[in-house]
């Protein structure tokens, strides 16, 4: 009886361990968010000069955000242009397009929201990475058309 309790604690502070263990820490999560930016610029579709990609801000820098944590932000703008066809052809072009990217170059997973079909005001694409980051992408009816904004979870330096 003993020895099956002793076992039982012992089990339950081994998961617990492994919990806190499998937490992100900024080194990895930052490390993520570097290599999203460089498969970003060297993705088929986003090198293309007529796409107009910007970083208009690398993850490079921890930034405050609570008592002594910190987070990195990655920031950039691209363009889709239109081609002759409805504003809802473009947006539901230019969404697919930026929804494959996310899950198939950068690994994101990304969270499908059908309420957005044929919001004529634009879209917003959701996802998340198993280290904490956190992506999300305005896909706008005008230039530029998509406005990705990604970051770290806030976490102890």
């Amino acid at each position: 009886m003993r020895s099956t309790r002793l076992l039982s604690v012992g089990l339950a502070l081994m998961i617990v361990a492994s919990g806190c263990a499998s937490d992100p820490s900024l080194k990895d999560a930052a490390a993520e968010l570097q290599k999203d930016t460089q498969r970003l610029e060297t993705d088929d579709v986003f090198k293309n000069p007529l796409k107009k990609l910007r970083i208009l801000q690398r993850p490079d820098k921890n930034l405050p955000c609570g008592g002594e944590n910190v987070k990195r932000v990655l920031r950039a703008t691209a363009d889709y242009t239109r081609a002759d066809q409805s504003l809802d052809s473009h947006l539901d072009q230019a969404q697919r397009l930026m929804e494959n990217t996310l899950s198939q170059v950068l690994d994101y997973k990304v969270e499908y929201d059908i309420s957005q079909v044929d919001a004529p005001e634009g879209r917003f694409i959701s996802g998340r990475k198993e280290v904490g980051v956190m992506v999300n992408v305005y896909v706008a009816p005008e230039a530029p058309t998509w406005r990705l904004h990604a970051e770290t979870p806030c976490l102890p330096q």
